[in-house]
């Protein structure tokens, strides 16, 4: 009884200039544990690295319990199951949330909840995320070589061929980035999945808001897709070849170079049209060899996502349409926050907090107009916020396009009239 009011009620004032969201199991024994553990985060607010950081001029907030809330896609878009302190064989999304209603808030096809607020860095905070940062990019650097020369030797001895190699270098070019993440928790991700059993081949298409943003995709592509996901071959600007681990890890995982001129994040696209048979030739081939393609519509970094979308270039969906593939979307929101695409920010983080989301499959669509309206408002409202937007599922089934078009016609009408 004590315990339960100690949780319920404000705590003492020792601990009210700071809040901490923590995963905290309370039961029998563990409530004096969690007791301990809330004190101690409390008077050692320099673990900037803990996924349960303190914030000032705050309070604490304790959950009671662990819950996982399992997305079923083969359901309904709503379906959750609630498992209560159990392990299960392959959790969607773990939430911290206090109550269900914030743990839906955070997944599919739901809004988020206020009480999931975007936490400011001070100074100190940014500058030890900033460490973190370097050391997880230095990581990797001595890291990526050395998963990658396996496989790049075994092709050369003739123990596998091509095909091989790009697959376990990609796997472990995720496997770097995931663990790595994990051991330097320089930030904390929220990752909305969609997972299939038997996925189709797809032509899967993001925003782009930071250089980190492979980095998150490698590193969260396991619970965002699941273990039966289709690899996925990325398009991308061959002037990024010029650092020697990205070459690396684009060459070796064999993704699709793009030529274009370098003329800075916001300005039009000028690229080399004399690469496109090229381009078109190595997609055909990573569809026969059995990956997906990944593409950034936006052709570029967004050096403001939170105004939205910068002009959305329709070529993914003529090449679904050549390729009779489905387009799949999927969205980032905060990658910016931690190295932004400013130079005269960069590496300065503001912010933590990093959502990765993969929406289920919608109506296919029928036009380029189509798509970039639907990636517009899907993925630019969730790249701006971090939300979906509020009537995402008649977005995705084509009915909001269709009221576009009604009206567009009924305009047409008058103007004809007139």
């Amino acid at each position: 009884a004590t315990l339960q009011r100690y949780l319920h009620n404000p705590p003492p004032p020792l601990l009210e200039p700071y809040q901490a969201t923590m995963r905290v199991g309370c039961s029998g024994t563990s409530a004096a544990t969690a007791t301990a553990l809330a004190v101690l985060l409390a008077a050692a607010p320099a673990l900037a690295f803990s996924p349960a950081f303190i914030q000032p001029n705050s309070r604490v907030h304790v959950a009671p319990t662990v819950s996982s809330y399992v997305y079923a896609p083969s359901k309904s878009a709503s379906a959750l199951t609630r498992r209560h302190n159990k392990r299960r064989p392959a959790v969607v999304v773990r939430s911290s949330a206090a109550t269900e209603a914030e743990a839906i808030a955070l997944m599919p096809n739901g809004e988020r909840s206020s009480s999931v607020g975007k936490r400011q860095l001070n100074r100190l905070q940014s500058t030890l995320t900033k460490v973190g940062l370097i050391l997880f990019l230095v990581s990797m650097c001595l890291v990526l070589p050395m998963a990658l020369l396996p496989p790049f030797l075994a092709e050369k001895v003739g123990f596998i061929d091509r095909l091989k190699r790009e697959q376990y270098a990609l796997r472990s070019g995720c496997f770097c980035s995931r663990w790595l993440m994990r051991l330097i928790p320089f930030a904390n991700k929220t990752v909305v999945p969609f997972l299939e059993d038997d996925p189709e081949p797809s032509v899967w298409v993001c925003n782009h808001t930071s250089m980190l943003d492979i980095f998150v995709l490698l590193a969260t592509d396991k619970k965002l897709r699941g273990k039966n996901r289709r690899p996925i071959k990325i398009v991308y600007w061959k002037g990024l070849e010029e650092n020697p681990v990205t070459k690396l890890l684009f060459t070796q995982c064999g993704m699709i170079p793009v030529s274009m001129a370098d003329n800075g994040n916001g300005n039009a696209n000028e690229y080399d049209t004399g690469s496109f048979k090229r381009l078109l030739r190595d997609m055909k081939a990573a569809f026969a060899d059995g990956f997906d393609i990944g593409i950034l519509p936006e052709g570029q970094l967004n050096p403001a996502p939170e105004k939205g979308l910068l002009p959305v270039f329709g070529g993914a969906f003529s090449l679904a349409r050549m390729s009779r593939r489905r387009i799949r979307m999927m969205a980032l929101h905060g990658v910016n926050n931690l190295w932004h695409p400013d130079e005269s920010i960069g590496m300065t983080p503001l912010q933590r907090d990093v959502q990765v989301r993969a929406y289920p499959p919608g109506k296919p669509f029928e036009s380029s107009d189509e798509f970039v309206a639907v990636f517009k408002k899907v993925v630019g409202h969730f790249g701006a916020v971090g939300d979906d937007v509020v009537d995402l599922e008649q977005w995705l089934d084509g009915t909001r396009w269709s009221e576009i078009q009604a009206k567009q016609a009924e305009i047409e009408k008058l103007e004809q009239d007139l």
